[in-house]
């Protein structure tokens, strides 16, 4: 599955720069499928694509938002997860993110986590665990965090769009099994909107 879209990271509110919304992106889904395979062992890869903009007056990583015009980062649904208690999840690391807080190295089955997937602007990691447990994980949240955009409000790019591509991919590596045709029957019937949510910080 890969999804281009758009969203403005930044927001101005009086003199202060502040994060603006996150997407929420419901992906097309083979959950009947997926909970058909049971334990089957599964592999999930995202990977989030996008261009900063460098800060011609940083040459180097002085401070972790100086260099990059803006982050992108993403986030997928856990099991049992309800919308509501996934966007707070994407709040918290917003903020972590944003107060140069360290999380987790290692989180919830992914190879990377979240710590190390996200330098640079091209960021992929792969989630593996049994397919029941994936059925339940059709949403993915893409975020913005700090850059220079926001550090610097003289420059007075704050206000602008930003375009992103996220690619997903199942791989069911033990038996064989047709993921592409209930995925691509459930793209043709329905087309993927994000929702566009404020995030809910004061930095």
């Amino acid at each position: 599955m890969v999804i281009e879209d758009q969203l403005t990271p930044f927001k101005k509110d009086g003199s202060v720069i502040k994060t603006d919304k996150m997407n929420l992106h419901s992906l097309p889904w083979p959950k009947e499928k997926l909970e058909e395979l049971g334990e089957a062992k599964v592999e999930l890869r995202v990977t989030l694509s996008y261009f900063i903009e460098p800060n011609p007056g940083e040459r180097g990583y002085k401070r972790k938002h100086h260099y990059a015009s803006y982050g992108l980062r993403f986030q997928v649904k856990k099991p049992l997860e309800t919308d509501d208690q996934f966007r707070h999840r994407i709040n918290k690391a917003t903020r972590k993110e944003e107060k140069n807080i360290s999380g987790s190295k290692e989180e919830d089955n992914w190879f990377l986590g979240p710590y190390l997937r996200s330098q640079g602007s091209l960021h992929s990691d792969i989630w593996t665990g049994t397919s029941v447990d994936l059925a339940s994980r059709g949403m993915i949240g893409v975020y913005p965090v700090g850059g220079w955009w926001k550090e610097q409000i003289q420059e007075e790019r704050h206000d602008q769009p930003v375009r992103y591509t996220l690619i997903v991919t199942i791989r069911v590596p033990e038996i064989e099994c047709d993921i592409y045709t209930p995925v691509s029957n459930l793209i043709l019937i329905s087309q993927d909107t994000p929702t566009n949510i404020p995030i809910e910080t004061e930095i």
